[in-house]
């Protein structure tokens, strides 16, 4: 996901402004509030090339496309450049390389140059002005980088960290899992030996819509890695029953979690799945605000 955990579009955005309120923006001479305007946007789509499969970044008939990205840069009238991107999957969400590119550049750079960097509410109203929200925010993977690159732009006019923003500590570390999705079981050791050498303990496998070769990938991943962390995302390619028949099996083979089972909206569906108990469910494209 592009926003850090616990925080929304809206957080992103008011965490300058708060700051603002509380007087701790930079200062220039004279001891004025230093509140730059946005002098310039660009946008530049990019294709990164991947290392191994992922089932979201290939064409139907089963090439490698790559992974898209909109790199987003704001320029402040005094110079300062903050940096950002947005990770439009079309296999993932309604959001392509093209409409985040043509989007930032016909809709929404136009109606952000002008605007102080700091006017998080302002900025948020220009934004819905020209691309309106829904049941959620409108174009959210596209807006996505435009607020990180405001927070980076902000970020480097206060001479503090996202951390030190939030008031949050950083880790020393973090333990990340390799994922696994391969075509068929036979790929199987060969891709865990490759998580292994980069370093990878823990696992997490690609699941749905097959729910019997999901149970057999579960399995043989927990036995050739007994001692690691097992789950499984099916970025919501199950159906409400696919979903309630996979979750006791997946546990039985060793899941110790099942991520977004079902789409979205499922709401129904997601509810019968907590009942139902066999697995804790954690949502992704699922959260919206």
């Amino acid at each position: 996901m592009l926003l850090m955990a616990g925080h929304s579009r809206r957080d992103i955005l008011a965490a300058a402004s708060a700051l603002a309120l509380s007087g701790l923006l930079s200062r220039g001479e004279g001891g004025t509030m230093k509140n730059p305007r946005i002098a310039r946007v660009e946008s530049v789509p990019l294709m990164y090339p991947t290392v191994g499969r992922f089932k979201f970044f290939e064409s139907p008939d089963g090439k490698s496309t790559g992974r898209p990205a909109v790199l987003v840069k704001i320029t402040a009238d005094d110079g300062t450049v903050g940096i950002g991107q947005s990770v439009p999957v079309n296999r993932w969400s309604y959001e392509t390389l093209e409409t985040v590119h043509t989007t930032i550049t016909r809709y929404l750079a136009p109606v952000l140059v002008g605007k102080q960097v700091f006017d998080a509410e302002g900025i948020e109203a220009a934004m819905n002005s020209v691309i309106a929200p829904s049941f959620s925010t409108g174009q959210p993977i596209c807006k996505a980088g435009l607020d990180l690159a405001l927070f980076d732009l902000t970020g480097r006019l206060l001479q503090q960290t996202a951390g030190q923003r939030w008031n949050r500590t950083g880790r020393a570390k973090i333990t990340l899992s390799w994922t696994l999705n391969p075509l068929k079981l036979d790929d199987v050791p060969g891709l865990i030996e490759e998580g292994r050498r980069r370093g990878y303990r823990h696992f997490n496998i690609k699941v749905a819509p097959d729910v019997r070769f999901d149970v057999e990938l579960a399995r043989l991943v927990k036995r050739l890695v007994p001692d690691g962390f097992l789950w499984a995302d099916a970025n919501g390619g199950y159906d409400e029953a696919a979903a309630l028949e996979a979750a006791p099996k997946l546990a039985d083979a060793g899941v110790a979690v099942l991520e977004q089972p079902v789409r979205p909206n499922r709401l129904s569906a997601l509810r019968k799945l907590k009942k139902q108990g066999a697995l804790p469910i954690i949502l992704d494209e699922g959260v919206v605000n």
